[in-house]
């Protein structure tokens, strides 16, 4: 099978390259600036025992910029695997408007040309600034999002549901919050929710809104992987099916519990944002709210959970468990690589589950 995946050098991307090239399959990488395939390991991706084939594209451009022979490659693809997507916050509106919205119309555009299935990269954050339960089937409820990327995303699977109503045969994948490895931690990009995490235990914001039952959903980037292959691989048993990739539910009172166990974090205080007022943090805190924390203010707030039923049937996997414990590794790899401060000069030691801290 053929198989073209946008944003394969990227933290997803690269991982579904990997695992579809490992089981035999050819995949039509599509790059843009960055040709080097890294997987979240570190090391350069090597194919096989399926090809991979390098296209320099740009979805932000019709036919994704390929030039006419690579057009007519990607042309003659088995499956559209579409990761490609701006997921930093704080960009200009414009910059998520060309790329996911914009970007998806071209993917889309290619696929409808030729029919070919379609594998959608989401987010399960379309659902807004809500509480309760989301529902993989649910879409636009009138939601408000939460930021402008959630509100790009939302409108690109829009687009997404409006081709599959006119017959393009499509699946849905919606990670939560994308993060490092299952068992080790590891993280290649130090992206989603790292960047705040980063500005809280360093204590350079100290007091933060949020609840304490409001809820992280930190999903391991080996299982998103795992599951949007498998939706391509599996195309028949997937079309027409909203996945929602989904890991470990946290809320803000487990995450500062899991803090407190490190004595060179801080952990930072939590108040309802109700009593929340910017203006009266101290001036030096300021800046790092007004450029870091305050872009993550709804993911503070939110008392949502995913339902993932149709993702655990398909995928015949259990939901993860473990929260506590794979928290845990992600600090330890974060603080052994100097991300979260420079590492302490002793050895860690060795907890029963795998984990370390100091």
């Amino acid at each position: 099978m053929t198989v073209l995946v946008t944003g394969a050098s990227g933290f997803v991307g690269a991982e579904v390259t990997a695992r579809l090239t490992a089981a035999g399959h050819r995949v039509l990488a599509v790059v843009h600036r960055n040709a080097d395939l890294v997987r979240n390991n570190g090391r350069k991706l090597t194919a096989g025992p399926g090809l991979l084939t390098r296209l320099t594209g740009d979805i932000t451009r019709p036919g994704l910029g390929l030039s006419d022979d690579d057009r007519r490659l990607a042309a003659g693809a088995d499956r559209i695997v579409h990761c490609a997507a701006v997921t930093d916050f704080g960009l200009p509106p414009g910059r998520y408007e060309r790329v996911n919205v914009e970007g998806t119309r071209h993917v889309l555009g290619l696929a409808l040309g030729a029919r070919t299935p379609l594998v959608h990269v989401g987010t399960a954050y379309v659902c807004g600034e809500r509480d309760g339960i989301a529902y993989e089937d649910e879409l636009d409820l009138g939601q408000r999002p939460g930021n402008d990327y959630e509100k790009s995303k939302l409108a690109a699977e829009t687009l997404v549901r409006k081709a599959a109503a006119d017959g393009l045969p499509v699946t849905v994948v919606r990670p939560s919050i994308v993060t490092g490895a299952t068992r080790t931690g590891r993280v290649r990009d130090h992206k989603t929710v790292y960047p705040v995490l980063r500005v809280l235990t360093r204590g350079l914001v100290r007091t933060v809104p949020g609840h304490h039952d409001a809820v992280l959903d930190l999903v391991p980037v080996d299982r998103v992987a795992d599951l949007v292959t498998e939706a391509a691989t599996r195309f028949r048993d997937a079309e027409g099916r909203t996945l929602h990739a989904v890991g470990h539910e946290l809320t803000l009172r487990d995450m500062s519990d899991v803090l407190a166990e490190y004595p060179s974090l801080h952990v930072p205080r939590f108040v309802p944002p109700s009593a929340f007022s910017a203006t009266a943090l101290p001036g030096r805190e300021r800046p790092y709210y007004d450029r870091v924390v305050s872009l993550y203010a709804p993911y503070f707030r939110r008392r949502v959970r995913f339902d993932a039923a149709h993702a655990e049937a398909f995928g015949h996997r259990p939901p993860a468990t473990g929260a506590h414990a794979y928290l845990r590794r992600l600090l330890d790899h974060c603080l052994a690589t100097g991300y979260l401060g420079p590492p302490p000069g002793k050895e860690p030691a060795v907890r029963p589950d795998g984990s370390t801290h100091r």
